[in-house]
């Protein structure tokens, strides 16, 4: 299926995603292999996602307003599981509060993250723009000096397949659009104040949103 831009998007949602007009050459799959490990790398060292996406969405202008919001998910529901209690360092009985928002720049959804939370361990004032604000929850909590820590990775798509350098390249087809799925990577990582006491999970699924400028 084509996007609005002419780029050929794979998933359940492709129809109402827009997306740009990336070529499906070789050079064009370099420079979108090479931007996705850019943003994967900052993501990693970096101490919140959403700064990381303000940045992103300002360096590649996204939209006129290059602020990241978060469109809050309702009608969803996830308790946390029990390995999720234990890395969250919280009994079978402490409440924890369950928030899923699409981060977008613009009209382009970046990441669609599920998150879990200890209220217990944030402020009122926090726990109040959480529930009813779209605050993204890296900007609500930013007075706590949070630290992330990456626990998992999982790659969907790569631009590249792996060992491309050692056999003859893809073959160029300029007249036809890349197909880039909706779901590229995603993280999970677990969410610090300054004394290293735990008090947020975070699932983020980065999308081909990220990919929206075109290529260079």
């Amino acid at each position: 299926m084509l996007g609005l831009g002419g780029l050929a998007i794979s998933g359940d949602n492709a129809a109402t995603r827009t997306a740009p007009a990336w070529p499906d050459t070789m050079l064009a799959r370099v420079e979108a292999l090479a931007l996705l490990e850019t943003l994967n790398a900052s993501l990693l060292a970096s101490h919140s996602a959403t700064t990381t996406l303000d940045k992103w969405c300002a360096d590649h202008k996204l939209a006129s307003d290059p602020t990241i919001r978060a469109r809050l998910v309702s009608g969803m529901e996830k308790p946390a599981s029990a390995e999720q209690r234990q890395r969250l360092r919280i009994g079978e009985t402490e409440l924890v509060k369950y928030r899923r928002v699409e981060l977008a720049c613009g009209d382009h959804v970046l990441s669609e993250a599920d998150n879990w939370y200890v209220p217990s361990r944030l402020s009122a004032e926090m726990n109040a723009i959480l529930e009813t604000t779209d605050t993204p929850f890296g900007r609500a909590v930013l007075d706590l000096k949070p630290i992330r820590q990456t626990f998992a990775v999982e790659i969907f798509w790569k631009p590249l397949a792996d060992g491309w350098e050692l056999g003859p390249p893809p073959a160029d087809r300029p007249g036809a659009a890349l197909t880039i799925p909706w779901r590229l990577f995603e993280h999970r990582a677990l969410v610090y104040s300054a004394d290293l006491q735990p008090f947020s999970e975070v699932n983020e699924t980065y999308t081909s949103e990220i990919l929206a400028f075109g290529p260079p």
